[in-house]
Formats: structure tokens, sequence, C-alpha cells
């Protein structure tokens, strides 16, 4: 269902990403006999200013490169070449979900030192949380660029008006506009969002205006019955008391 959309641009961008970072976590910990730690940045540093590279950097490149052997190669076999617009726009995808993980790589450092001083610091560049990366493209996915379906040079976007914008390689790519997910529709297995439970106090993708998609939403009263303030009584038997709660449940229209 929807190819092409902004949705999949999404999915082939955390894919990569996340192939990249599992990759390259299982090389840091010494899982993988192919990798280890980035052997690059031993023995430089800046001596003269306290600190120098140590511990174990996380090596990136060979999770990229497995990344882009996994997720790519297999789009290029499949056509032969690269050369659709649908084609080249999935290889852009995956590739900026990998820099997303290179852009957001942070240092961290330990202090050396008499009684906690900070005399000598090691340093060693570590990746992000894997949520911070999600937080970052999904804000490429809100900012996505639609881009023609016709492939000529390079890939260019669809508004005539834009084109001398450039395209940057962490921006995420569609060539087709979403469809309506907020009504059934069986043939592009799309369920909608009537009957779904919302929150009513939310702004956020759970709240009942956005998951409602403005149609508003039902109210009723659900009944909870259940063990509370159960104790142990000697000998040898638990003994409870039977609660009930009465909680609104609201449900889009």
């Amino acid at each position: 269902c929807c190819a092409g959309t902004k949705e999949t641009a999404f999915i082939a961008a955390v894919t990569a990403a996340g192939l990249v970072h599992s990759v390259t976590r299982s090389c840091s910990a010494g899982n993988v006999t192919e990798c280890s730690c980035d052997v690059t940045l031993r023995h430089g540093g800046s001596a003269s200013e306290g600190w120098h590279w140590g511990g174990c950097s996380d090596d990136i490149h060979y999770g990229m490169a497995f990344s882009r052997k996994f997720l790519d190669v297999p789009f290029k076999n499949a056509t032969g070449k690269s050369g659709s617009g649908l084609l080249a726009m999935n290889l852009h995808n995956n590739e900026a979900g990998r820099q997303a993980v290179a852009k957001l790589m942070s240092v961290d450092c330990r202090c050396h030192g008499v009684s906690g001083s900070c005399a000598v610091k090691t340093c060693w560049k570590t990746m992000s949380s894997f949520e911070k990366i999600g937080r970052f493209l999904k804000d490429k996915y809100e900012n996505s660029i639609q881009i023609s379906d016709r492939l000529k040079k390079k890939l260019r976007r669809k508004e005539k008006s834009q084109r001398k914008i450039p395209i940057g390689k962490e921006d995420l790519l569609y060539v087709n506009k979403s469809p309506n997910y907020c009504v059934e529709d069986q043939r592009l297995g799309i369920p909608g969002t009537q009957g779904r439970e919302c929150n009513r106090t939310s702004q956020g993708p759970e709240g009942c205006n956005l998951l409602c998609c403005g149609r508003g939403y039902n109210t009723h009263v659900v009944r909870h019955v259940e063990r509370c303030e159960c104790r142990f009584v000697w000998c040898c038997y638990v003994r409870c008391r039977r609660c009930e709660t009465m909680t609104d449940v609201h449900t889009c229209k």
C-alpha cells in the first residue's frame, strides 16, 4: 500500500538507520569478528589542552557499509540500474537514514586527576540514542520533499518554483501524496480511525482532536471490577476486597 509516500520514506530511513545503529553497537561490544572500535582515533587528541582520544569509539563506517550492502544492493540488482525515479528516491531515503546516525554522533569524555579534578580527559565518539535519531528523522518526515517521478539527470523537486533549492542528503523524499488515513479503505488496507480509543486531554498523536480527524468522539463509561487491598491471613490464605471503578473512555466517531 501507498508506495512512494512520505510514510514509506520514513520507514526506509528508519530501517537503514536502525541497521547502522544495531551493527555498530555490536561492533563496539565485540560481538562481530569483522569489526571493532574505531582504531583511526587512537593516539590522537590534544595533550596540550588536556585531553586525548581513548576508550572505544563507535566505528559507524562498518555499520554504514553493511547497511548499504544489505539494503541498497538488492534494489540495484533487481532492476539492473538505478535510473528510475522511484528507485533513486528509495536509495536516497535509505542514505538519509544512515546520514542521520552520522550527523548525531557525539563526543563523551571521562575526567582523570587527583581528587576528582579534570586535569586530563579521555574522550571517545559515540552514537546518539536511537530515540534521538528517530526524533530527528520524524522531523525530516514532517518536512519531507515531494519530487518529480520523471528522473532526468538527478532528483528534482516537483514544484517548479522550488527546483533551484538543492535537495539535502538528509532530506526525505516522496513521489506520491499520502492517502487519507482517517477513512477506511479496504483496497489499500487502511483501517481508518473510527472507533479508535483516544485521549481527550492530549494534544499529541493519541489525542482525540488529531486521531479523530475533526469528526469528534463518543464518551462512554466503563466499569472495572478487580480484587484490591489484598493481605495474607495466617494461616494460610489471602483476603481481598472487591473494588469497583468507573472510568470515561473516548472513541472516535
